[in-house]
C-alpha cells in the first residue's frame, strides 16, 4: 500500500517546459553562437544545470557563467510560460485530503520550484517537504534526492512511489527502493519512458489520485 508519494516538478506537475527549452536555446546562443539540439537537450532534462552545461565545456568558470545566464534569462521569463498542467493541481489536493504524505523532488534550486508551486496554484502546505539540487549533493538519477525526501518526511520506502516524467526521476526512485510512477504528459517519449519499466503508467491527471487507493 502506498500513502507517500514524491513528485518531480518541471514535467511532472507545471509545464514549464518551453521555459526550460528557451532558456536553454537562449544560453547556448550567447556562449557557444549556436542553436540548440533537441536531443542533446532532453538527455539533460531533469539533471542539474551544471551537468547539462559541464557537457559542453571542461572550464568551471565557463560553467558556472552559462548556468547565470540560463537562470537570469529563466527567471525574467518564469510567469509567462508556466503553467500547471490539466487536472493536476485537482489531483494533488485530492491526495492531500486522503491523507497521503506528498514531496518534491526536483533537479531546481528550492526557491525555483517554491515560485513554480505557487505561480500555478499548489498550496504549499500540501507538501510535506521540498528537495531541490541545493539541498543534497547528489542529484537524480542518483537515489540521494529521494533518499533524502524519505528521511526528513520520516516514511517507508517500501510504501512510496516516485512519479516523474523522465528516466532519471524514475531510476533515481527505483534505487532508493521506492515504486515508481511515470506521467505520459512530459516531454520524453513513452517508448523511453515505458523501457524504464515504470510500476505504474499514468495516462491521465486522475491517475495520480488512485496511487494511493
Amino acid at each position: 500500500m502506498i500513502d507517500t508519494v514524491l513528485f518531480d516538478l518541471d514535467g511532472t506537475l507545471i509545464d514549464s517546459i518551453e521555459l526550460i527549452r528557451r532558456s536553454y536555446d537562449h544560453t547556448l546562443h550567447v556562449h557557444l553562437g549556436r542553436a540548440m539540439d533537441q536531443r542533446e537537450w532532453l538527455s539533460g532534462l531533469g539533471r542539474p544545470l551544471k551537468w547539462q552545461f559541464a557537457q559542453f565545456t571542461d572550464d568551471p568558470r565557463e560553467v558556472d557563467a552559462m548556468v547565470a545566464t540560463y537562470r537570469e534569462w529563466n527567471l525574467a521569463h518564469h510567469d509567462e510560460l508556466v503553467v500547471p498542467y490539466p487536472g493536476v493541481v485537482e489531483a494533488v489536493r485530492t491526495l492531500h485530503e486522503r491523507g497521503a504524505t506528498l514531496a518534491i523532488v526536483t533537479s531546481k534550486l528550492h526557491a525555483s520550484a517554491r515560485r513554480g508551486l505557487a505561480h500555478c496554484g499548489f498550496d504549499p502546505a500540501w507538501f510535506g517537504v521540498v528537495i531541490g539540487s541545493d539541498d543534497v549533493t547528489e542529484h537524480k538519477p542518483h537515489p540521494r534526492p529521494v533518499l533524502a525526501a524519505l528521511e526528513r518526511l520520516e516514511r517507508d520506502a517500501k510504501r512510496a512511489v516516485m512519479v516523474g516524467d523522465s528516466p532519471h526521476d524514475l531510476a533515481s526512485g527505483r534505487a532508493a527502493g521506492t515504486q515508481t510512477a511515470a506521467v505520459a504528459w512530459g516531454p520524453f517519449e513513452h517508448a523511453e519512458l515505458r523501457a524504464s519499466a515504470p510500476d505504474h503508467w499514468l495516462d491521465a491527471a486522475d491517475a495520480l489520485a488512485r496511487l494511493v487507493d
